[in-house]
């Protein structure tokens, strides 16, 4: 094992606390910013929830081409760390203004947010495509990439959770009005600043498996998405599970505010779903020695279907919902790993398939597929809180039990179809297990295309 192997392990894991939280409160909290701090109307959330939607659509249509640019940058830094500094650094910016009270209302209220969702979501995009797609530059060793998988997503993980666990105590104490949420949000921004700084000083690439290659085209942009089978299969599977998992997610603050009644209890839930995610991960090395992928995300998944059926069917009782709960999100942390593992070998095999290897266009799939996924949950989010009677409820017992009903099975039945669906056509139609990559490795090296 190279000497820096561990150090980057730990370096590049680091470099995602700060961005998960700020990711994490403007996918998770934006919208309950809109309707329950700024207070929008109905009129206007219908606008808000349509811009929303097609905004990530229309953005995530322009990852690849992002990954195009981050593909054929050539600097003394690399192709990654200028990406990931300039996105991070403006991501930042922009993020504060999306919960800015700017004083204006309808039309105007909504054109301004438009302007400054898309250049967030561009901005966001261009560090995410950058630090994801720098893994597989690490290390060839599968194992070495699990781990470093790992670790990267335990660090997002307590990104994510710290600020699910936070935001609304901290902000109540702050007064719960615009100005604690001002300061919460620029709080995150310094934070993600601070832990970036990990990855772009502390990580080195392995330049062995550097390839040298013509600048890629629009035309070859294509030719990588659509012509490597295994990374379509993976995207479909990922899209998929993003929907329910988002989904579910986005909807946590308004279950426990209206159905549970209790919303001081959202943090505690939240806490102890980040401590088992976590924990997921943190041993999830230890059961791919033991088992395969396959079997592991089989049985991921029979946890998530078993994690939902007990959290629709619980009595309002922390006992069974937090159960419910452990059971689904380390169901769904070992999902998100494996997945991030099936994107990672792609660039091998499309290397292998294909003769060029395009990490950084490989890896736009996964924002692309988060901003997809973020667009579908919000506009299911959107007008099931509108449709519920939620968003128009002054109390939580204004809001009706068919209204409860209806959030209910948005927020636990429909992902659970979408996720259950994605591991189908996983099990159906991906085929790079272990033997299979060490093949792909062993011809790309003796084909000179990478050293071992």
């Amino acid at each position: 094992m190279k000497s820096n192997t561990r150090r980057n392990r730990y370096m590049f894991g680091l470099g995602t606390v700060g961005r998960d939280m700020m990711y994490s409160i403007v996918s998770m909290y934006l919208i309950y910013f809109l309707t329950d701090i700024l207070n929008l109307p109905d009129s206007t959330m219908w606008w808000m929830t349509g811009a929303m939607t097609i905004l990530r659509v229309f953005d995530a249509v322009n990852d690849p081409i992002m990954g195009i640019l981050v593909d054929n940058t050539h600097s003394r830094y690399g192709k990654f760390k200028p990406w990931i500094v300039i996105g991070g650094f403006l991501g930042g910016i922009l993020t504060v203004l999306l919960f800015f009270d700017f004083g204006l209302t309808g039309a105007g209220y909504v054109t301004m947010f438009v302007v400054v969702y898309l250049l967030w979501d561009l901005t966001y995009g261009a560090n995410d495509i950058a630090y994801w797609s720098m893994l597989p530059s690490l290390t060839l060793n599968q194992k070495e990439r699990e781990k470093t998988g790992a670790f990267a997503r335990i660090c997002a993980n307590v990104g994510l959770f710290s600020t699910v666990v936070a935001i609304i105590p901290v902000t109540n104490a702050l007064g719960g009005d615009t100005r604690a949420w001002k300061i919460v949000v620029i709080a995150i921004v310094l934070l993600t600043w601070a832990f970036l700084c990990f990855t772009v000083f502390g990580v080195k690439e392995d330049r062995s498996i550097k390839v040298e290659q013509e600048s890629t085209s629009l035309k070859e942009m294509f030719r990588v998405l659509f012509k490597n089978d295994q990374l379509l299969y993976t995207a479909i599977s990922m899209a998929l599970f993003m929907i329910g998992y988002v989904t579910t997610t986005s909807f946590g603050v308004y279950y426990f505010k209206y159905a549970f009644g209790n919303e001081d209890m959202y943090s505690v839930f939240a806490a102890i779903l980040g401590v088992s995610q976590i924990a997921a991960l943190s041993v999830f090395p230890l059961f791919s020695k033991k088992y395969s992928r396959k079997s592991l995300y089989a049985f991921s998944t029979v946890l998530v279907v078993v994690g939902y059926l007990i959290f629709f069917f619980a009595p309002m009782k922390m006992l069974y919902i937090g159960a419910a709960g452990i059971l689904l999100f380390v169901g769904e942390a070992f999902i998100q790993l494996l997945m991030l593992m099936f994107l990672t070998d792609t660039v091998e095999y499309g290397q292998w398939k294909l003769g060029s290897r395009n990490e950084s266009i490989t890896f736009s799939i996964q924002p692309f597929i988060n901003k997809i996924g973020g667009a579908i949950a919000n506009g299911i989010v959107g007008v099931t809180l509108i449709l519920s009677g939620i968003n128009a409820a002054e109390t939580p017992a204004d809001v009706t039990e068919s209204g409860l009903l209806m959030m209910k099975v948005a927020m636990l039945i429909l992902p659970l179809i979408f996720i259950v669906i994605g591991y189908i056509i996983y099990k159906k139609k991906f085929k790079i297990d272990k033997v299979m990559f060490d093949e792909i490795i062993e011809e790309l090296a003796a084909r000179g295309d990478i050293k071992k």
